[in-house]
């Protein structure tokens, strides 16, 4: 997915969601499942599932991606790729707990 993009956020389903565009330029709409602070490193993270991934119904192969951002999840903000090992892991450690809360 694209990297270091702002991105406008508006709030006309019930359910968050964002637009963001690939590396050709074509914009993909995503649910945003949920964000988090590390206060330890001072970096905010999203983790987000294609539209049409999570309107489908089986539920093992649901694709996620996430990204570090920057700014306000409710106006405009950058994101950019997760870059080192002990990020994905802080990661991947909070999408096993999302998924155990909503029984994924």
């Amino acid at each position: 997915m694209a990297e270091n993009h702002t991105h406008d956020h508006d709030h006309e389903e019930e359910e968050d969601r964002i637009v963001i565009p690939d590396e050709n330029g074509e914009e993909h709409l995503f649910d945003i499942l949920f964000s988090f602070d590390v206060e330890e490193t001072n970096h905010s993270y999203i983790v987000v599932q294609p539209v049409e991934a999570s309107e489908e119904d089986d539920e093992e192969s649901q694709e996620v991606f996430a990204f570090r951002f920057e700014g306000d999840l409710d106006a405009e903000f950058s994101l950019f790729p997760i870059e080192s090992d002990e990020e994905w892991d802080m990661v991947e450690e909070m999408l096993n707990t999302f998924a155990e809360e909503e029984d994924l």
